[in-house]
């Protein structure tokens, strides 16, 4: 895609992603993809915000190219140091050597860290504005969103906030940059639910006080370094943003997630039967299979709903692994305070359901039942496992 203005003298430079099979070397986005957004601000002196992953430095320049040559660059703006967004420093250095790079004090060491750069680099301190010319740019640290050196940059003249990782979301931008012109807006609002809690949502204390700090300012376009650029309602993806941050300390709104594991179908069938109890209710569920769903597509629903359901066999006296690797996650997140039951079938001896209990005691989930089956489950056990559906469903949604 060629550079497009976002605000007069103010381009987006973006480079589209469809190639990476995992964010991160952690999430899966392999059919969604995700843009690297980052902008060149036009004036007496030009300032380049925000860089790209080594890997797609090529087409980056080509993309810088569209507006002017690298070495006419004055400032070099780095609100955060992962190399999503840095990866092309070195080559873009070379190319303008006079460019003066923007950071935070601890984004300072950290480039020495990463590409041994000491020379030519100023601290910016935070509320502090660099003259452009008619343009001006303005810098506010919002530490722990979600590195610890992180900052945004905002240009006052043209009212655009660069976002950095704040109001991003996973998503290739599909010839279209900005959230008027987007055909599925719900895709990547989707999608930037998911972003949010693989990235974010550990650190949604900060967020939520950055979201505070910058409520002041007078914001026309959110620019932020991944997914879509939001002129036409950026207050939006701020209010989901606000939304989802306040999940980390409530327990969810009414639903179910139902997750399960089978090694030989007999705990699938209870989960058939679960999930028939549980649909007899009007609470919303959402039922993944944790042996073949990424925990990047299960944890959205973890963060947004109140219940658990958990099915899994005991597998050599212990928790269903794939099932274990999802609450280990969970508890990585963050995702407290959740209500949950347990059903599943085992051969010779139970132990996932306390592995269940355990892992999630840090978290402080309340485990209301458990269902444990051994062998294939009868009839009767079937109708149990339909009305354990149907109780928790209704417990969740009383609230």
């Amino acid at each position: 895609m060629p550079a497009i203005e976002v605000k007069p003298g103010i381009y987006w430079i973006g480079i589209n992603d469809r190639t990476t099979d995992l964010f991160e070397g952690i999430w899966p986005i392999t059919q969604a993809g995700v843009s690297y957004n980052s902008y060149l601000v036009m004036d007496q002196k030009k300032a380049l915000i925000d860089l790209t992953r080594e890997a797609q430095e090529g087409s980056f320049l080509d993309q810088i190219e569209d507006v002017l040559d690298p070495a006419e660059l004055d400032y070099i703006v780095l609100n955060h140091m992962e190399p999503d967004h840095t990866g092309a420093l070195g080559r873009i250095r070379r190319l303008a050597p006079q460019a003066t790079i923007l950071c935070t004090a601890k984004a300072k060491d950290m480039l020495d860290a990463f590409f041994g750069i000491t020379d030519g680099v100023q601290v910016v301190g935070d509320g502090e504005t660099i003259s452009l010319g008619n343009k001006a740019l303005q810098f506010f640290a919002v530490p722990f969103v979600h590195w610890p050196e992180t900052m945004v940059t905002y240009e006052p003249c043209e009212k655009v906030l660069f976002a950095c990782d704040a109001f991003g979301g996973y998503g290739a931008l599909r010839g279209a940059i900005f959230d008027d012109q987007c055909a599925d807006i719900d895709f990547y609002i989707q999608e930037s639910l998911r972003y949010y809690v693989n990235i974010v949502a550990r650190f949604s204390g900060p967020v939520l006080r950055a979201i505070d700090k910058l409520g002041g300012i007078d914001i026309e376009v959110i620019a932020p370094s991944h997914g879509l650029v939001w002129r036409h309602d950026p207050g939006r993806i701020v209010s989901l943003y606000q939304h989802w941050a306040q999940y980390a300390t409530s327990p969810g709104d009414p639903g179910v997630t139902l997750i399960y594991g089978s090694m030989y179908g007999k705990t699938e069938e209870m989960m058939n039967a679960v999930a028939g109890g549980v649909a007899k209710t009007d609470i919303p569920m959402e039922i993944f299979d944790a042996a073949r769903t990424h925990s990047s597509y299960i944890l959205p629903s973890l963060w947004t709903k109140n219940g658990v359901l958990v099915g899994a066999p005991t597998y050599e006296v212990s928790l269903f692994p794939p099932m274990t690797q999802v609450l280990e996650m969970a508890n990585h997140k963050r995702i407290k305070n959740r209500r949950a039951a347990y059903f599943g079938s085992y051969g010779w001896s139970g132990g996932a359901y306390k592995d269940c209990v355990k892992l999630t005691e840090p978290l402080e989930w309340e485990w209301v039942e458990a269902l444990e089956v051994q062998g294939r489950p009868s009839r009767e056990d079937l109708h149990r496992a339909e009305d354990l559906g149907e109780r928790f469903a209704n417990l969740i949604t009383k609230g």
